[in-house]
C-alpha cells in the first residue's frame, strides 16, 4: 500500500503536524509506502518529493496585484492542483490522506485526487468544515452560528477579531468549496473525538465519519516520578485557550505556587506584562518539553473554545500527570472528573485555583489520578491502536467494490450540484 500525506507545513509546527508525522512513522513501521505533499519552507523536514511542493506563501503581499493573486490562491490554488496531480501520476498512491490543507494548499486538492480515482481521507483537527475561522469561538464564548453551512454569519460578526475584508475572504472560501462540492468528494473523514464527530455530522453523513482518537507512543514513557511541585500550561498563548483565566487564578492565590507557561502566541507579550509572577519559557519542543511535562505536579488545560482531542492532555496523562481542565468540547472524553483529573467550568478562575491547590496539597491524590490517566491512555489512546484503525480504514477504501465507488461518485456529484445551486441563490433565500 502507498499513502500520500498532505499538510501545508512539513515541519512540527503544531498539533496537526505532530499527528501527521507520527502517523507517517507508524505507517513506515507497518511497511506502508509514504509519499509527501506540502508547501516549500526552509524549516521543512527533508522529503524525496519536495520538488512537487507548492511555493511558499505568506499572504503579506504589498502590491495590489500580489494581494489579488494571494486572495485567489487562498480560496483555490491552481498550483497545488497541478502539482499534486503530477505527483499522483508519478507515484500512483492508493490513498490521499489530508491533514491541515487549508489556504496554502486548499481543499481543491481533494477534487484533484478524486478526478484521478484516488480515495481521500481528511482528518478533522478543528471545526474548519463547519466554521470559516476554525474555532467555533466568538466574543469569548463557543459559537455554532455557521454550522452546518450557514457561512454568511461570518460576515455579520467579528469572528476571530478578523477585519471585514478577511472575513469576506473566509466566507468566499467556505462558499466556494461548498459550491464546488470539495468535501463531498472525501471518502472518509477522521474525527479524533466523539464531540467533533457529532458536530460535523450535521453537515456530513455519519457513515463517512470515522472515530479515530489521537494516540501516543508509550515506548520509553514511564509514569514519571519526577514532581518539582509546579503547575504547567503547555500550548498556544491565546485568549481562546483560557491562559488568562489560569494566570488570574495564580495571581489570586498570591502566587503561592509556581506556574510555568510554555508556548508562544499573540497574547504572550501582554500576559508577560500583566502577570510577572508567572514563568514564561517561550516555545518548547522535543526533550525540553518532555522534561517540563515530566517534572510537573499538575498540568492545566483551561481552554474556553471547543477542544477536539488535545495532545497536551494525552501526553500529560501518558506520563502519569493529573490534569485540571475545562469541561468543554472533547475534553471530558479524556479527563474523567475525579478519576483522571478534574473538570471545571470554563473561565471559572476560582474553581481552577481550588482544584489546583487541592492537588498540590495531596501527593497521594496526584499519584492516584495520574495512574488512572495512564491506564486510560494505555487502553484507548496508544499509537498502536491509532495505527491499526488507520490501516483498517485505508484497506476498507481500497477494497470498496467498484460499483459502490461509482455510486458514491454519482451521489457526490448530485450533492455538489445541489450545493452549487444553493451558492447561486441570493443570500436571503438560503
Amino acid at each position: 500500500m502507498k499513502v500520500l500525506y498532505a499538510n501545508k507545513f512539513f515541519f512540527r509546527n503544531g498539533g496537526s503536524e505532530v499527528v501527521m508525522f507520527d502517523e507517517m512513522e507508524l505507517m513506515h513501521a507497518m511497511e506502508v509506502d509514504v509519499v509527501h505533499f506540502s508547501m516549500s519552507d526552509p524549516r521543512n523536514e527533508p522529503s524525496p518529493t519536495a520538488s512537487y511542493f507548492v511555493t511558499e506563501k505568506n499572504y503579506r503581499e504589498r502590491s495590489i496585484v500580489g494581494r489579488l493573486r494571494s486572495m485567489v490562491s487562498f480560496v483555490h490554488s491552481p498550483e497545488a492542483v497541478r502539482k499534486i496531480s503530477a505527483l499522483i501520476e508519478a507515484e500512483r498512491p492508493d490513498v490521499l490522506h489530508c491533514h491541515n490543507i487549508y489556504h496554502q494548499l486548499t481543499p481543491s486538492i481533494i477534487s484533484a485526487a478524486a478526478r484521478l480515482d484516488v480515495p481521500v481521507v481528511l482528518t478533522l483537527h478543528d471545526f474548519k468544515t463547519i466554521c470559516p475561522v476554525y474555532t467555533q469561538f466568538l466574543a469569548g464564548a463557543p459559537c455554532t452560528r455557521c454550522s452546518p453551512s450557514r457561512f454568511e454569519n461570518v460576515l455579520f460578526h467579528k469572528c476571530g477579531d478578523h477585519s471585514l475584508p478577511k472575513r469576506l475572504l473566509l466566507w468566499l472560501e467556505a462558499r466556494y468549496h461548498d459550491g464546488a462540492g470539495s468535501y463531498q468528494k472525501v471518502s472518509a473523514f477522521i474525527a479524533p473525538s466523539r464531540y467533533l464527530r457529532d458536530a460535523v455530522s450535521a453537515r456530513f453523513p455519519n457513515h463517512r465519519i470515522e472515530l479515530v482518537p489521537n494516540g501516543v507512543d508509550l515506548t520509553g514513557i514511564q509514569v514519571d516520578q519526577g514532581d518539582h511541585g509546579y503547575v504547567l500550561y503547555s500550548g498556544r498563548v491565546t485568549a481562546e485557550k483560557g491562559v488568562a483565566t489560569l494566570l488570574q487564578a495564580h495571581a489570586e492565590s498570591g502566587a503561592r505556587w509556581r506556574l510555568v507557561v510554555t508556548g508562544t502566541g499573540p497574547q504572550l507579550d501582554e500576559y508577560q506584562r500583566r502577570f510577572p509572577r508567572a514563568e514564561f519559557t517561550g516555545y518548547q519542543s522535543g526533550a525540553a518539553l518532555n522534561s517540563w511535562i515530566g517534572n510537573a505536579a499538575v498540568v492545566v488545560v483551561p481552554s474556553e473554545m471547543q477542544e477536539n482531542c488535545p495532545m497536551s492532555i494525552i501526553e500529560a496523562m501518558a506520563r502519569g500527570k493529573p490534569v485540571v481542565a475545562s469541561r468543554i468540547g472533547g475534553v471530558p472524553e479524556l479527563v474523567q472528573d475525579g478519576r483522571t483529573g478534574f473538570l471545571v467550568p470554563p473561565k471559572d478562575q476560582r474553581a481552577f485555583k481550588d482544584r489546583i491547590e487541592l492537588l498540590l496539597d495531596d501527593a497521594n491524590l496526584r499519584r492516584r489520578l495520574g495512574a488512572a490517566g495512564r491506564k486510560l491512555i494505555e487502553g484507548e489512546y496508544t499509537s498502536e491502536s491509532h495505527a491499526r484503525a488507520l490501516l483498517a480504514l485505508y484497506t476498507s477504501l481500497l477494497h470498496q467494490p467498484q460499483r459502490d465507488r461509482e455510486r458514491l461518485a454519482r451521489a457526490n456529484n448530485r450533492a455538489a450540484d445541489s450545493a452549487r445551486a444553493r451558492f447561486e441563490q441570493p443570500i436571503e433565500k438560503r
